[in-house]
């Protein structure tokens, strides 16, 4: 049809577009339209939008989307009409050949919902192909005796519209010799046959012209032409007949190429020439030339190219037998293509969804898949599954969808990806199968905690540590992935003596390592007890917690300290009391020392380091205990001096030391007399301040005896008083013990009084210490008290007093 003719026709096209676009419901899921072929690009088909019941401008929202297999999309959708349209010349005769009834079938995707719904649009005929003869010129030989009335066959027109737009007549030109017969057969097919109405005289005319007119009864009717130029021959008045008319043959499709299908045969009643038949195949439209080819001396028919059932089921063949003399006759060879399993499955993903969430409800679809096989029947029968055991099922959707869906929750911990593989299998013998791989990939949801390593922990640092020195690392794993396995650390703040415990101790909150912010001493702070928690990033955030108890390892770092004999403030030496009388073993002193470390560190030893006198005095080595080592003799001076050493067993070991002064003689005046008679002469300022001392002291002596004295006067009076009382009223028997103080309290009260002198015999910062029993030792029972008699204090005591002061 020509561009002109096509142009003059728009607009009867347009209104048939109309009239025959209208929708129709098919059932559930499927839309129907009916549009004309030869319109234009972007042409309207039917509102979609209004027929899925969705707006226009929802249709991009909604993910609307047209799907056709195995061809070029004819379709298109409108984004803001919602409407279909042609996406661009539809040619119904390239489309669907002569069929009857032209479907094109395809499916709509309501992609957020997962819906599919089936759209068929028929296609229908218009009136723009012309008959075509697929030749212009023919040659008919007629022989000058052939009779009037004989028929000769003539080349058929092609018209590939359809209906009443198909070839419907012919028409011979006006001819004195020839007129036109129509030869029907069996299908109802009609062939044009030159008819011969008078004897030829090849002497008076040896060619003959006439035009046949193929027309179809389309609006505007078109027409075709055949040019016939018929020369007159002599004497071959028979042309060759096929055995049959029609031939039919079924093959196996997938036959090899060169195979033959079948022989076809006519015969020629003349003889010698005009009875030699040649076969030539019939020009037909499309690929049967390249399909067939024809032996012209045999007859054989044998392959071009492979059947293929999946593109024609049937063909259809025009063969001629033509004589010497150029007669011919024409036979018809229908060939029916016989389906084989040859075609696997095709596993089309319509949609999918690359990954879902762990702890997902079962039924969470994933993906939508079509399967299709192009052969038929049993050969064509699909069944899909999932291999292996794998948490989905695949659900039946409309026609031959399937949605993949999940079967259970899935748990990333244990899954996080899965490969999914769908096996589509035939029903042919043997099937034949098509795997398809899905990957899915499970997202992660915070639904795991982070775990410690160890129920708990235990971490040692030794005191005098630098600070910020690292102490331990607890670590935490969450099994989640990305931000929901990201662990930060921190510690319960709590109180260590009195100040937070985020002064003692830090944590890294990526690294988990402990740090310590002071230098701990393991006098002051023996442990610590902590809490850590692990906390993740996850929404919401879950957390853990464990223990941790921070020991302090103890070091060597203090001294012994020396306490007992205490050095005086203003650093003379201590003098200790020896009599000449003591046996060997006499216990002298007592060097008594601590040491702030514990275990071995505070394990102290005693060792006389230095003596004046060696051999004369030994030091225990566990107790400190001074004693005579021998028994003391006249020449033994008067003054021995020893140094003690105290000493831990650290490491390494630190000691202290300590000078004692003994002064040996029975009794304190032998002491100040000896220390007299070994006093140098002094200079007048050392006998003053001597003077000065012992003044101060016998004044003091004497205002604590006055205080004594008055005490015992004022408990004697009460006690007479209360006797008296007594002996009136009888009312004082009531009295409590307390109110009265007896011997030994003022006796206990005496010994814990003690006398120091400064003496200058050979320095000023020499001391006499008389040995004083501890306070302990004042705490005398009630029973002993009460045996006592009251004011009766020892008398030895004193007269050793009132010497002591008479010496001064």
């Amino acid at each position: 049809m020509t561009d002109s003719a096509r142009f003059q026709n728009r607009g009867a096209l347009v209104l048939l577009c109309a009239l025959l676009g209208t929708l129709c419901k098919m059932g559930s899921g499927q839309v129907r339209y009916s549009v004309p072929e030869e319109l234009d690009k972007g042409s309207f088909v039917g509102n979609i939008a209004e027929d899925l019941r969705l707006e226009p401008q929802q249709l991009a929202g909604h993910g609307v989307r047209i799907i056709s297999r195995g061809r070029t999309q004819l379709f298109v959708l409108h984004p803001r009409s919602g409407s279909l349209v042609t996406a661009d010349r539809i040619d119904r005769e390239e489309l669907c050949a002569q069929s009857a009834q032209c479907l094109v079938k395809f499916n709509i995707l309501v992609e957020d919902k997962l819906k599919i719904f089936e759209v068929e649009v028929e296609v229908t005929d218009i009136n723009d192909n012309a008959p075509d003869f697929l030749t212009q010129d023919m040659e008919i030989k007629i022989g000058e005796l052939t009779t009037p009335g004989t028929r000769f066959p003539l080349k058929t027109a092609f018209d590939p519209d359809v209906g009443i737009n198909s070839l419907q007549s012919y028409q011979l030109s006006h001819s004195d010799f020839f007129s036109l017969a129509m030869k029907s057969v069996s299908d109802g097919t009609k062939y044009p046959q030159l008819v011969l109405e008078r004897a030829l005289d090849r002497e008076d005319k040896e060619l003959h012209q006439v035009v046949l007119v193929a027309s179809d009864a389309g609006e505007p009717v078109h027409s075709g032409n055949l040019y016939i130029q018929v020369v007159v021959l002599d004497a071959n008045d028979n042309p060759p007949v096929f055995t049959q008319p029609e031939y039919r043959v079924s093959v196996q499709e997938k036959l090899p190429v060169g195979t033959r299908l079948l022989t076809v045969n006519a015969t020629d009643p003349d003889e010698g020439f005009n009875a030699q038949v040649s076969y030539v195949l019939d020009k037909m439209p499309g690929k049967i030339a390249q399909m067939f080819s024809l032996n012209s001396v045999t007859g054989d028919i044998s392959l071009l190219r492979n059947l293929d059932y999946e593109d024609a089921m049937f063909h259809e063949i025009k063969i001629e037998a033509v004589d010497g003399p150029g007669l011919l006759s024409e036979a018809k060879i229908l060939v029916t293509v016989l389906d084989v399993n040859d075609n696997a499955p095709e596993v089309t993903i319509t949609s999918l969804t690359g990954s879902v969430p762990e702890e997902t409800t079962p039924g969470r679809e994933v993906a939508l898949i079509h399967v299709h096989d192009r052969d038929s029947g049993q050969n064509g029968q699909v069944t899909v599954s999932v291999l292996g055991n794998m948490p989905f099922n695949l659900e039946k959707s409309i026609g031959q969808y399937y949605r993949l869906v999940t079967a259970r929750s899935l748990d990333r911990e244990q899954v996080p990806k899965y490969n999914i593989t769908l096996r589509a299998t035939d029903g042919g013998i043997p099937p034949q199968t098509t795997d398809t791989h899905i990957s899915l990939q499970v997202t992660d949801t915070n639904d795991n905690p982070p775990a410690f390593t160890h129920a708990s922990y235990s971490a040692f640092i030794q005191e005098n540590n630098p600070r910020g020195a690292s102490i331990f690392c607890v670590t935490a794993q969450d099994p989640d992935s990305t931000e929901n396995a990201q662990v930060t650390y921190a510690l319960t703040e709590e109180t260590v003596q009195g100040s937070p415990l985020s002064t003692y101790v830090s944590i890294n909150s990526d690294t988990g390592v402990l740090y310590a912010l002071h230098s701990f001493d393991y006098e002051q702070v023996r442990d610590l007890q902590l809490q850590v928690t692990a906390c993740d990033n996850g929404k919401p955030p879950l957390s853990s917690n464990v223990s941790l108890r921070l020991f302090i390892l103890d070091q060597n770092d203090n001294v012994p300290e020396i306490l007992y004999p205490t050095l005086p403030t203003d650093g003379s030496t201590g003098v200790e009391l020896a009599p000449r009388s003591a046996e060997p073993g006499y216990l002298v002193t007592k060097v008594v020392a601590v040491d702030r470390d514990s275990g071995q560190n505070a394990w102290l030893s005693y060792r006389l380091l230095k003596a004046s006198e060696p051999g004369l005095f030994s030091v225990g080595l566990h107790t400190g205990e001074v004693h005579t080592a021998r028994a003391l003799l006249d020449r033994d001076a008067l003054k021995q001096s020893l140094v003690v050493a105290v000493q831990d067993h650290g490491q390494p070991p630190l000691s202290a030391t300590v000078t004692l002064t003994v002064a040996i003689a029975d009794s304190i005046p032998d002491v100040l007399a000896d220390l007299g008679s070994l006093e140098s002469p002094a200079s007048p300022g050392d006998s003053d301040l001597t003077l000065y001392l012992v003044v101060a002291v016998a004044v003091v002596s004497c205002v604590f005896l006055a205080f004594v004295i008055v005490l015992l006067a004022v408990r004697l009076r009460r006690w007479h008083t209360s006797r008296l009382l007594q002996a009136s009223a009888g009312e004082l028997a009531g009295l409590p013990a307390s109110h009265f103080v007896g011997v030994d309290g003022v006796q206990a009260f005496l010994q814990t009084y003690s006398h120091e002198v400064s003496l200058t015999a050979d320095s000023r910062k020499s001391h006499l210490i008389f040995p004083q029993p501890n306070y302990a030792d004042t705490l005398i029972s009630q029973e002993s008290c009460e045996k006592r008699e009251f004011l009766s204090a020892p008398q030895s005591s004193l007269e050793d007093s009132k010497e002591t002061f008479s010496q001064f």
